[in-house]
């Protein structure tokens, strides 16, 4: 997946029934990037980074109290008046029945406003074609939804058929921004302290006020908030996979702030960013790198988009747009395929889509996925195969250490199917043949060794003093999962994996590229 769209994803193998360190029962804060329906951003409910609340049930509590805990969170705690409250619930389809018992546990509590939904509003999941999923119930206040409490009950394979899953879990979705925008009894999620600072600042770079020009406002507050993350975990800006996504994000929002008649102005619109979440070391030991990125996409994209304007509008004469010229607006004048779309909407003009993507393909640059599919986000399965692939990364990285001589090193991301893995790395040059070799026979060496793969519960500070590689949280005060296998590799993980190397059979790289700026990727399959 090129994104953590929601707070479920690093808790999939746990919802599976892999036992948590920590327990059945978790609360989490997770930072979220979503771009599948990224053209609703400029209303006013709807985001690109958002921080995302948990509270999770791994086979413990269900229904009954799960609705209970969030009718007491939300009137009790947050004192929001139940007869504000509206909810909804399951219809029930071939798949599933109509979940008539949490509609009665709503009636129980006092809620009379209850609405019967199908399955594309009331059902969440899976996060990919297969997993973990359910019917779900959600909670509105004043029209805006503010919750939503998601059973666990199925299953989805790769038949597509709905299985009973023997561990029943509670998965909730609370948006932070959301909630704010409710407790101080705004309508708009942009005049809260979430985003005012920022709103504040376009205000005085642009000279224009935000009534008025709020869906402008609102699209380069999001944009910007959200490649200020997105940087801070690594990706920068770039015409591959996550790092198109930030270079779309930010070009975007160049864009809106040229109508806005505003110039050299990224960089000051993201410092407000810093401030609002100061309690992200993230940010804060980043920034550097950040304002620096935002500045140089920014100046990159300044210096075409004028001369790239005037071409399309030369183009847009004929009411319809070729695919050679989509892609020369894109290769000469850094359009991303978005934005031409969104200029020839706004004319009323047509694109040959299909052509772009043949264009696309013929010059190599990039894949018809990335320019069609590259702003939705999925989750391998947790099959046998995806397994062994994922404890194949833990040698991977491993391998690429000790070959390289390079402790550095670290993830920078990865994608597992059944068939293959996909592995990013920070390094700074291509690999020569000599060295893949050297790192397949490494691993296959360890394969033949038959290993065991250890798994340990122990405190962050515990692990951090072993050698541990992984994210170090210093406000995580509970176990984490380690990973051992012998004396050459210790990971901090929450994925499945082997219990020993023997099971994997012959390691084989099948290509090793580059994904983006200092980041080397490795694709990789077992025999």
């Amino acid at each position: 997946m090129f994104f953590t769209t929601a707070g479920m994803h690093p808790l999939v193998p746990f919802l599976l029934g892999h036992p948590h360190p920590a327990g059945k029962k978790l609360v989490n804060v997770q930072r979220c990037i979503r771009t599948g329906d990224i053209e609703k951003i400029g209303n006013k409910t709807h985001h690109t980074f958002f921080e995302m609340l948990g509270n999770w049930s791994l086979g413990n509590y269900f229904k009954q109290d799960a609705i209970k805990y969030s009718f007491e969170f939300l009137t009790k705690t947050l004192k929001i008046p139940k007869k504000k409250i509206v909810v909804s619930c399951f219809k029930g389809d071939k798949n599933a029945p109509k979940d008539i018992v949490s509609a009665e546990i709503w009636k129980s509590l006092g809620i009379k406003k209850i609405k019967f939904l199908p399955k594309s509003e009331n059902w969440w999941g899976p996060a990919g074609k297969t997993g973990p999923c359910g019917p779900d119930t959600e909670i509105f206040v004043n029209n805006m939804e503010i919750w939503n409490d998601v059973f666990m009950q199925y299953n989805k394979n790769k038949q597509g058929k709905y299985l009973p899953l023997k561990q029943k879990n509670v998965d909730t979705g609370m948006g932070v921004e959301r909630t704010i925008t409710i407790l101080n009894n705004l309508d708009d999620n942009y005049l809260s302290e979430c985003f005012l600072p920022i709103i504040k600042k376009i205000e005085k770079l642009s000279g224009k006020k935000y009534k008025g020009n709020e869906k402008f406002m609102r699209i380069i507050a999001d944009h910007i908030k959200a490649a200020t993350f997105i940087i801070a975990d690594g990706i920068v800006p770039s015409n591959f996979e996550q790092g198109y996504v930030v270079r779309r994000l930010i070009r975007r929002a160049i864009r809106y702030g040229k109508k806005l008649g505003m110039e050299n102005f990224v960089k000051q619109i993201a410092e407000p960013v810093f401030q609002i979440y100061d309690d992200y070391n993230i940010l804060a030991e980043n920034k550097g790198k950040i304002l620096k990125e935002l500045e140089n996409e920014e100046k990159k994209f300044s210096k075409t988009l004028e001369i790239g304007l005037r071409k399309f509008n030369k183009m847009a004469t004929d009411k319809v747009i070729s695919g050679k010229e989509a892609f020369l607006l894109f290769q000469s004048y850094g359009f991303p395929i978005e934005i031409t779309q969104e200029l020839a909407k706004e004319k009323n003009i047509k694109i040959k889509i299909k052509e772009y993507g043949a264009e696309v393909k013929k010059h190599q640059k990039l894949s018809k996925t990335a320019t069609q599919g590259r702003f939705k986000s999925g989750l391998a399965d947790n099959s046998e195969a995806t397994t062994k692939l994922h404890t194949a990364t833990h040698l991977l990285l491993a391998a690429l250490r000790k070959v390289l001589k390079n402790k550095d090193i670290n993830q920078r991301g990865s994608n597992i199917t059944p068939e293959r893995l996909r592995f990013d790395f920070n390094f700074s040059r291509k690999l020569t043949e000599k060295e893949i070799k050297s790192v397949e026979d490494f691993i296959n060496k360890k394969i033949k060794e038959k290993i065991p793969v250890q798994r340990d519960e122990m405190s962050i500070d515990k692990a951090k003093k072993q050698g541990a590689i992984g994210v170090f949280d210093n406000k995580y005060k509970g176990k984490v999962s380690v990973y051992t296998i012998a004396n050459f590799s210790k990971e901090i993980c929450a994925g499945p994996h082997v219990d020993n190397l023997r099971e994997l059979g012959k390691f084989k790289i099948i290509k090793e590229e580059s994904s983006s700026a200092g980041v080397r990727r490795i694709k990789a399959k077992l025999e």
